[in-house]
């Protein structure tokens, strides 16, 4: 295997929560419905922000990687949503699956052998640092942190599995 190839193989274990990274899997399935918009004592956001804000900054990421034309949201208000809640259950279903999407077209990206991981992005507004490498790993990165914030709120709300006081 080429080193190349070999680069490629770790970055999509990372994307995809391998390693000492938490999947998306284990962190979004069973957050109860009734407790996606709650903000208990001592937390910042609630599940609802966190995986809007997760869809809405891989998004971002994506697209800059992928898109000359792309125009990234105000910061930060584009960042999160305005409300602390899904306005119902559908919502909050198609943002993860948005996030499952563009995390795999993400990772389409690293897999393709005609991307030069190094490369500068061809957008206006790519600095000589903005390489597909940089912006994959930003993706990893910032994921992980906030998949992390899900878990110490979903603990925090007696929602994680393992936890003795565990309430679905």
């Amino acid at each position: 295997m080429s080193q190349d190839q070999s680069l490629r193989k770790h970055i999509l274990y990372l994307l995809r929560g391998g390693g000492a990274h938490l999947g998306f899997d284990e962190a979004f399935d069973g957050i109860p419905g009734r407790l996606r918009g709650v903000k208990p004592a001592g937390a910042a956001h609630t599940a609802w922000q966190l995986v809007e804000h997760l869809r809405l900054a891989q998004w971002d990421i994506l697209e800059f990687s992928r898109n000359p034309g792309h125009e990234s949201p105000k910061f930060p208000e584009g960042y999160w949503p305005a409300n602390e809640a899904p306005p119902d259950d559908a919502a909050w279903e198609r943002s993860v699956a948005a996030i499952y999407a563009d995390l795999e077209a993400m990772c389409a990206l690293v897999e393709d052998p005609a991307r030069d991981l190094f490369a500068r992005i061809n957008h206006p507004e790519a600095k000589v640092e903005h390489t597909l490498l940089r912006e994959a790993l930003l993706v990893a990165d910032h994921n992980s942190y906030h998949l992390g914030q899900l878990v110490l709120l979903r603990r925090l709300l007696r929602a994680w599995p393992g936890d003795s006081s565990f309430q679905v």
